[in-house]
């Protein structure tokens, strides 16, 4: 109890002195600035996380709490624009995400739970479009930009909120797994199936925008070049991937040193040539650690490189997610923006346990698994900025209502999935995930 009630004061004194310094220098613009703030993060995320633990609540938790407070909807310590600064950091954080999901991966492990996991892929794809889909047409009075719409562009945006509901959040489910060190039945399936599931969100993506054209514009024809540009992404990510590993593992093999350099590389550098290249990354570092895992004897090498790091990466990630929370606009959409989630959470939920039934899964995963489905991140923000390219009539204000009902999964999640975690007695760390301030001393 007086080591937490020594994180307390030092959060207090960090939050103090940041806000004395912002309101002195307001509106300052410099690397001082940036490097300052993912400081302050870092720092604030961490004692956060270490206070909200006397709750059993999760260090994601705290780093997001950290941001959101920190941010510029709260006490301004870090502006919007340091925030959109910091970009660069998620991407590295993502990349470091992606890797360490596909080396979590074991081949045998995926051939064991085939039937499983793709029951789960159909039941959630089709049980959660169809349902969320149509509960979004029934609170559709209730909804702005929806009002007066005929009953087809209304069904083409149900379709659009039902596809987007079965994005997930495999940060989410990763950083929890790295905090409790989780190991059964539980834990596997929840990293097998969350970072599987990506795959199939961007194929229904394709799909889905592809109907909802043809139903606001009955004229217009069906056009493939979505789907052939989306199987070129996907088999152009999945080759390079896998050239990456093998070249991953060689390294590793021959030389394995200055990996902390190495990760730090493929995290901005590739990244961003993916992205020129048009493939995607999550897909392309996740096929890579996949590699690394079951084609070479190199993969405890690789995650113990990448758990190193993780800590700080995941505190960094999560706050910086915080502090870009659209908090105004859960503030002016969160009644229709919680029905639909709480909607989405059931919906879900009845499609888990329905499919463990059908595939004959372990008791646990029958009853836990739905809950590292219910956190939504990145992917699920981004799927909705295409959205907003693809329909300028109504995707900006539908990007605003993924936006909040986004940060309402984003807190309610990973609370659910370490509650899980602890439920089915698979947590096997419950020390704090970064250094004390007296162990750091």
């Amino acid at each position: 109890m007086q080591a937490r009630g020594l994180d307390a004061l030092s959060l207090i004194v960090i939050v103090g002195i940041l806000y004395a310094a912002t309101r002195v220098a307001p509106g300052r613009r410099d690397t001082a600035t940036v490097v300052g703030g993912l400081g302050f993060l870092l720092l604030a995320g961490t004692l956060t996380s270490q206070l909200l633990e006397m709750l059993r609540l999760p260090h994601l938790t705290g780093y997001l709490l950290a941001g959101v407070i920190a941010g510029p909807h709260a006490l301004r310590l870090v502006d919007a624009v340091t925030v959109r600064q910091l970009a660069p950091v998620n991407t590295l954080a993502l990349a470091l995400i992606a890797l360490a999901g596909g080396a979590e991966l074991s081949a045998a492990e995926v051939r064991r739970s085939a039937k499983s996991l793709t029951v789960n892929l159909l039941f959630q794809s089709v049980i959660v479009v169809v349902g969320v889909g149509g509960l979004f047409v029934l609170a559709s009075p209730l909804i702005p930009f929806t009002r007066g719409l005929p009953l087809t562009s209304v069904v083409a945006i149900a379709l659009l909120w039902g596809v987007l509901a079965t994005a997930r959040s495999p940060s989410a489910a990763l950083g929890i797994l790295a905090q409790t060190r989780a190991r059964g039945p539980l834990a596997s399936f929840s990293v097998a199936f969350v970072m599987l599931s990506d795959v199939g969100v961007l194929v229904l993506a394709a799909a889905g925008i592809l109907l909802a054209h043809s139903l606001l514009d009955p004229s217009a024809t069906l056009s493939m070049s979505s789907m052939y540009a989306l199987g070129h992404e996907l088999v152009g990510s999945v080759s390079i991937g896998t050239t990456l590993g093998l070249m991953l593992s060689v390294y590793l093999r021959l030389h394995g040193k200055q990996l902390v350099v190495v990760l730090l590389a493929l995290g901005f550098g590739a990244t961003e040539v993916l992205h020129y290249l048009r493939f995607e990354p999550l897909l392309c570092f996740l096929t890579a650690g996949f590699v690394v895992r079951n084609l070479s004897k190199q993969g405890d090498k690789l995650a113990h490189a990448i758990e190193d790091m993780g800590s700080t990466v995941y505190v960094v990630f999560f706050a910086i997610a915080g502090a870009s929370l659209a908090i105004p606009l859960l503030v002016a959409l969160w009644p229709v923006a919680l029905l639909l989630a709480v909607a989405r959470a059931a919906i879900t939920t009845g499609a888990g346990r329905l499919a463990g039934r059908v595939a004959g899964d372990d008791p646990m995963i029958r009853r836990w698994g739905w809950t590292t489905l219910i956190a939504q991140a990145g992917l699920t923000q981004g799927l909705a900025n295409v959205l907003a390219r693809e329909f300028p009539d109504f995707g900006e204000p539908l990007r605003a209502l993924v936006f909040a009902s986004v940060a309402l999964n984003s807190v309610i999640g990973p609370i659910l999935f370490k509650l899980a975690l602890d439920r089915a007695h698979e947590s096997r760390e419950q020390s704090p995930s970064l250094p004390t301030i007296q162990e750091s001393a």
